[in-house]
């Protein structure tokens, strides 16, 4: 079985093993074939592949790692959501994102259901997300899983992703693995990272899932802001 730990890291930018290249560098590479054939640049491709703005990650956070950095987002928004604060702006020189302390249900090592186990949840979040506009239809995933060898995923991941390309989408099943408050943020920042929603049915998607999760507008509001910082910072 795969590490689910690993393909996380893998699906926001880590180093590809044994060479000093991302999962987004490899789809870099690839830019030109999508020019010239446009059908293989869908939504999910974004994701998988690394070209979607959306889920890139800098600095402190992409040095975490995958799992840790999702848990450090997503308590430090809930943190300043607690205390009552505004939202950050974007580059207002905000502390580096740490990891949830230990004893919070935030930390991986706190999951009920196991931290590889949760990392799957987030990772068919992602997935779910990415598919949140429609636009995968057969030619482009076939398209999609061809290419996925290039970012430098094993074939155990690959086949894994492969079959989530291929399984109905059941939101109130992954909304349902979510099983503490702290979860159900990570598996909303997750999902967000996923994405840019510069579509009406990715905004709406998000707001469906925060809505199913029952996030308060204010805490979606503070994961918005601490992942632009994430993306900003050094």
């Amino acid at each position: 079985m795969f590490d689910p730990r690993k393909l996380l890291d893998d699906l926001l930018g880590s180093k590809v093993p044994g060479t000093e290249s991302t999962v987004r560098d490899k789809a870099d590479q690839m830019t030109q074939l999508a020019k010239d054939n446009p059908i293989a640049t869908g939504a999910i491709a974004a994701v998988l592949l690394g070209t979607k703005a959306g889920r890139g990650l800098t600095g402190s956070a992409l040095k975490l790692g995958g799992l840790a950095a999702i848990a450090g987002i997503a308590y430090k928004a809930y943190q300043n959501y607690q205390a009552g604060n505004q939202p950050a702006q974007p580059g207002a020189g905000e502390p580096e994102l740490l990891p949830p302390p230990a004893e919070t249900t935030f930390h991986p090592s706190q999951a009920p259901q196991g931290e590889a186990e949760f990392a799957l949840t987030l990772v068919r979040a992602m997935i779910a997300a990415a598919r949140a506009d429609g636009r995968i239809d057969d030619v482009e995933r076939r398209k999609v899983v061809d290419r996925l060898s290039l970012a430098g995923i094993d074939s155990e991941a690959e086949e894994f992703l492969r079959t989530e390309l291929e399984r109905p989408l059941d939101v109130d099943l992954l909304v349902a693995e979510a099983q503490t408050d702290a979860q159900k943020v990570e598996l909303y920042t997750a999902s967000r990272l996923a994405i840019d929603p510069d579509t009406s049915s990715e905004r709406g998607y998000l707001d469906m899932l925060a809505g199913r999760l029952k996030l308060p507008q204010a805490l979606v509001e503070h994961v918005e802001a601490t992942i632009a910082e994430s993306r900003h910072g050094a």
